[in-house]
Parts: C-alpha cells; sequence; structure tokens
C-alpha cells in the first residue's frame, strides 16, 4: 500500500499546481492612451438629432442637426445668431461663408456647400442643411 501512495500523491499535487496556473494572464498594456468616456460616447453618436428648420441665408429653409451633448434649442439658437452675424459679402464670398465665430463655436461651410457645420473645441457639432 505503501508503494501505491507515493504515485497518488504525485497525481494530486501535480493537479492542484495545474489548477494554480490555470488563471488568465494579465493584459498587455496598451500602446494608445486611454479614451475618456464623454470622448468615447462622443465619438460613437448617432447621425445625429433633427431639430427642425431655421431661415438661413436669402431665406433658405436650413434643416438642423445637433451632434454629440447638444440640445435642440441651443442649437436651432446657434443657426439663427450664425446667420443674423454674415454679412451679404461674407455669405456671397466665393471661398464660402466663414469661418464666423459665434461665442463658443466656429461656424461655415464651402463654396457652393449646402451644409454650414459649426463646432466647439470640445468636440460638439451643428450642421444646418439648405433643403
Amino acid at each position: 500500500m505503501k508503494t501505491l501512495a507515493y504515485p497518488l500523491l504525485l497525481v494530486a499535487t501535480a493537479a492542484a499546481l495545474a489548477g494554480c496556473g490555470s488563471e488568465p494572464a494579465p493584459a498587455a498594456p496598451s500602446s494608445e492612451p486611454p479614451v475618456p468616456a464623454a470622448a468615447a460616447a462622443a465619438g460613437s453618436t448617432a447621425p445625429g438629432v433633427p431639430c427642425g428648420d431655421v431661415t438661413g441665408t436669402g431665406g433658405a429653409k436650413t434643416a438642423v442637426v445637433a451632434h454629440g451633448k447638444v440640445d435642440c434649442p441651443a442649437a436651432t439658437k446657434l443657426l439663427k445668431d450664425y446667420f443674423a452675424k454674415l454679412t451679404p459679402a461674407e455669405a456671397n464670398d466665393a471661398d464660402g461663408p466663414g469661418p464666423v465665430v459665434v461665442d463658443e463655436w466656429t461656424c461655415g461651410s464651402g463654396p457652393n456647400d449646402p451644409v454650414t457645420a459649426c463646432s466647439t473645441e470640445d468636440g460638439r457639432q451643428v450642421e444646418g442643411t439648405r433643403t
């Protein structure tokens, strides 16, 4: 019986030690910096929230869309303020209107571009598209 005790003891010890090594290895550190939750959420926002229409340059109807942490009343007011601030020369500029600063926002568009884009340093965006 003594001769069976040693092999059984060895098998039991080996099984116990094998269980200790079954924990997953820690993940290797990433070479990219961590992304703040707010930035990740902003980067993964849906195409945008439609906020209705405003009257743009020359009386054109412009559809307002808010992206990120911008509510519709703020987005609508921003585009109304932008269009009110544009001079006729800016509105008819061959390079397109803008950039025009409205409070913390910068707005503008390219030549003959139906989309006006406004953004802030912290990643909020508002778009106005002539319809």
